[in-house]
């Protein structure tokens, strides 16, 4: 792995820049370059051949300064220890940036979920959730669907904790089936936040949604809820990818047709009516808006001064280095951080989590307009940010967060 795509790398130098503006203490500094506590585990799975098999899993939890942590479990044949550390660090920015009293965590284990069959996932969830269960818990750190893992795979886990607890535990993870507790617009709330955004953007720059075009690299649940978002308001998306290919045509893709097409087939590859691209001629492509949405360092100092995009929605997490980030910035793209762009899906989690303490529902309704609240006010905090220390975007959603963040930890104080 090169320096500029080691995620770590990444998110201490995004770090250490907000931390040199904010001439914030240096013991402080130190202790937030480093989670307070990773878990390493090895997950042995009765694979369904009888075979017993050995998968590397993490649980990283970089801070709780601001209340318990939060953030998702992914399953992924490229999940590794630098990769899970890094993302709980963004995890405790983002919580901050959207006033989540939450610090950052998240999870993963090295697998490859498309090769495994649902008696294997099950087993290696359940398993998993046993060798973490002394760590999680609704006011020790809470976990939610990531890549390659659903609601279904925290309907296990919760199922697996409650068991270990003796009672139905059900705030120990979010993204839950609504049956079991989970909320109405989190599968669509990261999607749904990241369009939020995009369209406060819009109405900075004095641009019609209805005279602009769109591409989405990753067509998951992020990207597909994204572009189909963007089409109710006006905007083309013309060109769409994940990992076995992409699609584009021109004059515009019917969207939910697309992600039906990819329920049913796996992937965006051969929709009707489009013609063959790739990820590297997606991101060259003359649009208005460009949503990365699948996994993070795709944009990099080899490919970021060929992107025409004048907006860049941040719909993965750290798809931008640090060189990147530079170079987009001296060509005018106004790039909508992950910590910002993506938060939606957290949001909606935190909602979930007081509904689990309280036994009580939100309609979908109040679900979005609360989310819309949150996610307007934080676009709004960093825009003028931005604006008063004369920074990036990236750069001001993290003076507000690590400030937040520094003084909570101020606050509290050292024990002993």
């Amino acid at each position: 792995m090169s320096e500029e795509a080691n995620p770590r790398l990444m998110a201490n130098k995004q770090l250490d820049l907000a931390a040199e503006v904010l001439g914030l203490d240096p013991n402080l500094h130190a202790f937030l370059r480093e989670p307070i506590m990773v878990v390493e585990v090895s997950v042995a799975v009765r694979l369904d051949d009888g075979r017993i098999r050995l998968f590397k899993g993490w649980r990283s939890q970089h801070n709780r300064f601001r209340g318990p942590t939060k953030g998702g479990i992914r399953y992924h044949p490229d999940t590794n220890l630098e990769e899970v550390v890094a993302l709980s660090m963004w995890m405790t920015w983002k919580c901050a940036l959207v006033n989540l009293p939450f610090g950052g965590a998240k999870g993963g284990v090295c697998c490859n979920p498309p090769e495994m069959s649902r008696g294997e996932l099950e087993r290696l969830t359940r398993r998993y959730t046993f060798l973490l269960s002394p760590f999680i818990g609704p006011e020790k750190d809470i976990p939610a669907p990531d890549v390659y893992t659903d609601a279904q795979t925290m309907a296990w886990i919760m199922d697996t904790f409650s068991i270990l607890s003796g009672y139905t535990v059900p705030g120990v993870v979010t993204g839950k089936p609504v049956d079991l507790g989970g909320s109405v617009g989190r599968v669509e709330a990261t999607g749904r936040g990241c369009v939020f955004t995009i369209r406060e953007v819009l109405k900075h720059l004095g641009i019609d949604p209805e005279k602009t075009t769109a591409a989405v690299q990753g067509y998951g649940n992020v990207g597909s809820n994204a572009a189909c978002l963007l089409t109710d308001l006006g905007v083309k998306v013309i060109a769409a990818t994940d990992v076995h290919g992409g699609v584009i045509n021109r004059d515009g893709l019917d969207t939910r047709a697309l992600k039906q097409h990819v329920g049913e087939t796996g992937s965006v590859v051969s929709f009707p009516g489009t013609s063959p691209i790739s990820n590297e001629e997606l991101f060259a492509l003359d649009v208005d808006i460009l949503i990365p949405a699948a996994m993070g360092n795709v944009i990099t100092s080899h490919n970021a001064g060929k992107i025409r995009a004048k907006v860049i929605g941040e719909g993965a997490n750290g798809p931008t280095t640090p060189e990147a980030d530079r170079i987009l910035r001296d060509n005018g793209v106004f790039v909508i951080p992950d910590i910002l762009a993506n938060a939606g899906g957290v949001t909606v989690s935190y909602f979930e989590w007081v509904q689990n303490l309280y036994n009580f529902h939100w309609d979908e309704k109040r679900v979005n307009h609360e989310l819309e609240k949150v996610m307007v006010q934080a676009f709004n905090e960093v825009h003028e940010m931005a604006k008063e220390k004369q920074v990036d975007n990236r750069t001001a959603a993290y003076l507000l967060a690590v400030d937040r963040v520094a003084r909570a930890g101020a606050e509290r104080g050292l024990f002993p």
